[in-house]
């Protein structure tokens, strides 16, 4: 009983330092996890790093907990720090460099949920950030699970919120002069609702030369569907002035009747879609769409709850007897209509 006594005394400290590390560690993951519930929010960004940063100090505080001597404890450490030298080193071919390549891109902050990014093999909007790895909504409305090593090593383009160019292509021939081509491409662009469009001559080639129409695009959200519209515009703005868009080299592939057109017959012209119409890319990006909402309203809720404090502590300060002030009273019915549009957004996708 005695010897029982006297191991559990030199060992207590080691055992309880492991235990209220376990505790720490459960306790932290679950309180995330419940605030992300709570609040609606996926932020599995915050919590792999904090739970990271909890175990390397709890790595550090058992061995220092441990009952052995001092040089042991040295030894400890450097092979711990050898360890994540090496980890380090490997880091281009192993998940710490991924994680290496998250904590950067949230560090350049060049992109957000919700944003359109384009990389070399990939089209889509971002519905997750995480530490290892980026989650796209692709055109085709399937999940792409991209590393977030790939994307650090690798060019990419992301889509400003505030607009972008969209564009179409058409090669046409060299018996169209240019003058009479530019304006039909510029009424097809302002047909889509593009605006400021323009034309630029793309290249010279044997047979054709390649014209390229664009315009400004408020709503990015709509990309799909303005490209396809813009095309579109375009086929029925060239035909209808009588101009093929068929290369000329296409007598060279099979032999046609002199003065052969290669135009559709006039039908009734088919109306663009209004803007009332649901447009695809709402189904499509589905999933990106209410993750960049549901981060707007979170970003939103804590800028309020912020001003409701310093109003609060401002009144303080003042000495001021009425402390539902109008602008207070308006924030928190508007955190209160916020909280209410997160819990039929998280009921929904339930």
């Amino acid at each position: 009983m005695t010897f029982f006594l006297a191991l559990l005394q030199h060992l207590w400290p080691f055992v309880a330092t492991v235990a209220i590390a376990v505790f720490i560690l459960i306790g932290t993951d679950k309180f995330m996890r419940k605030r992300a519930r709570t609040h609606q929010i996926q932020n599995s960004f915050a919590r792999q790093i904090t739970l990271i940063a909890l175990t390397a100090v709890s790595l550090v505080a058992i061995v220092l907990a441990l009952p052995i001597q001092n040089e042991m404890k040295s030894q400890l450490f450097s092979l711990i720090g050898l360890a994540l030298t090496v980890a380090v080193a490997l880091s281009s071919t192993t998940i710490v460099s991924n994680a290496m390549a998250g904590i950067m891109s949230r560090a350049i902050g060049t992109f957000k949920v919700g944003d359109f990014i384009k990389s070399e093999s990939q089209f889509g909007r971002i519905t997750e950030r995480g530490l290892f790895h980026t989650e796209i909504q692709t055109e085709d409305r399937d999940l792409v699970t991209v590393p977030n090593l790939y994307l650090m090593t690798n060019p990419f383009r992301v889509i400003q919120s505030s607009g972008t160019v969209v564009s179409a292509t058409a090669s046409l021939g060299y018996d169209v002069d240019h003058s009479e081509i530019e304006p039909k491409l510029t009424e097809a662009a302002q047909a889509t609702g593009l605006e400021e469009p323009f034309v630029r001559v793309m290249e010279l080639g044997d047979f054709s030369v390649t014209y390229r129409v664009a315009g400004f695009l408020k709503e990015v959200t709509k990309i799909v569907s303005a490209r396809s519209n813009l095309n579109k515009a375009v086929l029925d703005s060239l035909h209808r002035a009588g101009i093929e868009i068929a290369s000329p080299n296409i007598v060279a592939q099979r032999p046609l009747q002199d003065g052969r057109l290669f135009i559709p017959e006039q039908t009734q012209a088919t109306p663009m879609p209004s803007e009332s119409a649901p447009a695809p890319d709402e189904r499509i990006f589905d999933k990106a769409e209410r993750a960049a909402e549901k981060e707007r309203l979170t970003a939103e809720k804590e800028q309020l709850d912020c001003e409701i404090q310093a109003i609060v502590k401002d009144s303080k300060s003042s000495d001021s007897d009425d402390p539902e002030l109008p602008t207070l009273a308006l924030r928190r019915r508007r955190i209160q209509a916020i909280e209410r549009k997160l819990e039929l957004m998280e009921s929904t996708e339930a």
